[in-house]
């Protein structure tokens, strides 16, 4: 790529290549890799489903990761400046990349709301979610969570106050605004100064969360049942790849989980060097992501299995209590141990008497089975498991602390994915500090997800997680990768490449970007589609008057609803081709309204009349 000119304000800079490195591994290392990749683990058929994962990292993600690196680096701008500089027509690609940035960070500070809100409850004792409380006459529990579980009513209702359905969208909860007010203060004071105080901050937000999963490792590993959960996990169903829907969740989750096409790793890599080994970086940071990811699934599903171990034998204990009273039998007499044989035996003596007792069915692989992502497996199921651990209330406190990092690093890319644009554009006076115009994008993004603190609002979270993150990010980066092979030219970028690392590209990094990873983006996107367009879009909605209540009640979107979707799902793309409508257009209109070269020391217009003139007369 061409060399650019030095800027009248000179370019931030890292303090050191550690610091780097740590904001992109911070960036890409998400609340995904914790909610996320376990639970695909989970339901396709553990160990095998690294397979297909494994695949789709070496051949989609590590090259565009390397890609996005290595085009910031080169031309050090943010998203806007660069795909200007490539072609003025890809001007739409940086644009939406900005959108898409702001729009994922505005419900992902509201998780890290929410994540506040349980770690302030984190120091009680009881733990608020362990017990039901008392109902409002103070005569017994809560019906609500009654039915279903302490976990479950403080997370609904203590929590959210959710409504019924989307249609309702219910009163703000002045606790959760506080909590988005005060998640927002944190991210603005982390970005006060840039990548001066980014870089500062990500010592902590970027190594804390591998220190917490380590100490939960140990615990893990010590508690009983935590050899079922990791034989469950990693237990390979090889059949299941047979299932395309496997490699397509294996591909979106290796995109999604390395952060790409959101122009926060482009903004970061501006601020390098140009001379930086960019190769070297996006590989160290594309397997650090994938490997965090699987080394969160041992501490996760070690105590997972002693939560599903914890309630199996809970479930026993209530069976043997009840044939204990039932029968007479002496204490001590049924044992977990031989329970199942006293069964068996009473259900051949006794069977009508047995029935009438409605044994509860214990089954250890049905308590694994209970699989959960996203937020319920961090505010429900884990919760859950937390009350189970001795010390509760510590665990509690380190799990939401590493999660609030986690989330924190994560927002410092998207972040800087909306900024950097916004300061390369100029679209402010340079007397404006960048503080203010800071403040001014924190303070807009607090009012806008204000939406999420109604009572609908965690339907609008998962509408906004499922939509704006998936088909938008797929179409910028097939349009990344193919601007940059074909429209500059493999050959032009294998040169930038040989000029910031020292040695141009192999024949891996090149098939990638030329054959490979560009097929494997359109399929992808085109059988993303082509599923999601099979049915209509639902919900699972927490409906206390359901009559299979606590099980969620599907519901269809409503039309209103499934129109913002469509509009979530395009608005963020929309520039892509109006940018280079209006690009094109202005050219011909510039072209065709040109004035006439009337140079005087131009001779071209006599000599074609002089050769008319001899034509004409031979």
């Amino acid at each position: 790529m061409d060399e650019t000119k030095e800027p009248a304000v000179e370019r931030p800079k890292w303090d050191n290549k550690v610091q780097y490195l740590l904001t992109c591994i911070g960036f890409a290392v998400g609340l995904g890799n914790v909610w996320r990749f376990p639970y695909l683990c989970q339901i396709y058929g553990g160990g095998a489903f690294l397979i297909p994962y494994v695949i789709a990292l070496v051949f989609e993600g590590i090259p565009l990761l390397y890609l996005e690196m290595a085009v910031g680096q080169r031309l050090r701008m943010g998203s806007i400046g660069v795909w200007n500089s490539i072609s003025p027509l890809l001007g739409g690609v940086g644009i939406a990349s900005m959108l898409v940035s702001f729009l994922v960070s505005l419900f992902y500070n509201t998780i890290l709301a929410w994540v506040f809100w349980y770690l302030f409850h984190s120091f009680q004792d009881p733990l608020p979610w362990s017990q039901c409380p008392l109902d409002a006459n103070l005569t017994g529990y809560n019906v609500e969570c009654v039915k279903s579980t302490p976990s479950n009513y403080f997370w609904y209702r203590e929590t959210l106050n959710i409504t019924a359905d989307i249609d309702t969208s219910g009163s703000q909860t002045w606790w959760l605004v506080v909590c988005l007010a005060s998640a927002w203060c944190v991210v603005y004071i982390c970005f006060i100064k840039g990548i001066s105080s980014i870089g500062k901050a990500v010592y902590v937000t970027s190594t804390f969360p591998y220190l917490v999963l380590t100490i939960f490792l140990v615990r893990g590993l010590t508690l009983p049942g935590a050899t079922d959960g990791l034989l469950y996990l990693f237990t390979p169903d090889w059949q299941i790849l047979m299932n395309p829907q496997v490699w397509l969740d294996a591909a979106t989750q290796i995109f999604f989980s390395l952060s790409l096409a959101v122009g926060g790793l482009i903004a970061f890599s501006s601020y390098n060097p140009e001379k930086n080994n960019c190769e070297r970086d996006a590989v160290l940071v594309g397997v650090i992501n994938s490997a965090t990811s699987i080394y969160s699934c041992i501490p996760i599903f070690s105590i997972l299995g002693f939560k599903a171990n914890t309630a199996f034998n809970s479930c026993q204990m209530e069976n043997i209590l009840a044939l204990t009273n039932k029968f007479e039998i002496s204490d001590q007499n049924v044992t977990a141990d031989n329970y199942a044989h006293w069964l068996q035996y009473l259900n051949r003596t006794s069977p009508g008497e047995v029935a009438s007792l409605d044994l509860r069915e214990c089954d250890l692989q049905t308590f694994l089975d209970e699989s959960a992502s996203g937020t319920g497996l961090v505010f429900i199921v884990f919760t859950e498991a937390v009350v189970s651990m001795p010390g509760s209330q510590i665990w509690a406190v380190l799990f939401f602390v590493m999660l609030f990092t986690l989330g924190l690093s994560s927002m410092f890319g998207l972040i800087e994915g909306v900024l950097t644009p916004v300061h390369d554009l100029k679209l402010f006076p340079r007397w404006i500090p960048k503080e203010l115009i800071t403040a001014g994008l924190c303070v807009v993004s607090f009012l806008t997800a204000l939406i999420f603190t109604a009572g609908s609002g965690n339907y609008w979270v998962a509408i906004f997680d499922s939509y704006v993150g998936s088909v938008p990010l797929l179409i910028i980066a097939f349009f990344e990768i193919t601007a940059v092979v074909y429209g500059r030219g493999m050959k032009k970028f294998s040169e930038d490449i040989c000029y910031m690392t020292g040695r141009r590209p192999n024949i891996y990094w090149r098939a990638c970007w030329m054959v490979i990873s560009p097929l494997m983006l359109l399929v992808v996107l085109v059988a993303y589609v082509a599923i999601q367009a099979q049915t209509r879009p639902s919900y699972s909605s927490w409906n206390p008057a359901y009559d299979q209540f606590p099980k969620g009640e599907e519901k269809q979107y409503p039309d209103w609803v499934f129109s913002i979707i469509i509009l979530l799902s395009v608005l963020p793309v929309i520039p892509i081709p109006l940018v280079a409508t209006y690009r094109l257009i202005c050219g011909r209109i510039r072209k065709s309204s040109a004035p006439a070269d009337l140079n005087p020391y131009c001779n071209d217009g006599f000599e074609v009349e002089t050769q008319e003139q001899r034509n004409q007369g031979a």
